[in-house]
Order: C-alpha cells, then structure tokens, then sequence
C-alpha cells in the first residue's frame, strides 16, 4: 500500500436511534457488533445516505436479514459471519 492510500479516511457514521431499535427489537446487536467496525461503518452509511424515507427502511430490512442468515454482507458472500461456526 502506497503512502497516499492509507492517508485516505471514511467517514465515520453514528448509529441512529431507529437503527439500534430495530437491531434490539429483532435481537440482532450482538450479531451486529461481532461485524467488523467498517462493516457496521458501511451498513450505516448505506442506509444514512439514502434519501427517500422508503429506500431508507428497504436498506434497513437488508442488513437486518443479512446479520439474521449470517454468511453474507451487501449481498455477498461473507464466510466469517457464517452462523453456527466455532470460534
């Protein structure tokens, strides 16, 4: 990695309140948290960024069934995140 790549910087996205309802309401912050910080960065983001309230909550929906099935982040696979792995 070149010096000029790993200046670059995401910004950082707070979890909104409807956001760690709806991760408590389905009891999906544990799995949520076991993520890696710039997956939990990215779900936030994603959702955040949209700018209908509908695109909004479809986003939402998505990342929820994604921690519920385990295995998959943004549509794609994701081994660490398979449920019922050993650790």
């Amino acid at each position: 990695m070149n010096a000029e790549h790993s200046r670059l910087k995401r910004p950082r996205y707070p979890m909104p309140g409807y956001v760690k309802r709806a991760l408590e309401e389905k009891d999906l912050l544990k799995d949520y948290k076991a993520r890696p910080a710039y997956q939990q960065n990215d779900y936030i983001g994603w959702i955040e960024r949209a700018k209908l309230q509908e695109t909004k909550d479809k986003r939402l929906r998505q990342m929820l069934k994604e921690l519920k099935a385990g295995g998959v982040y943004m549509n794609m696979k994701h081994s660490p995140s398979v449920k019922g792995r050993e650790k």
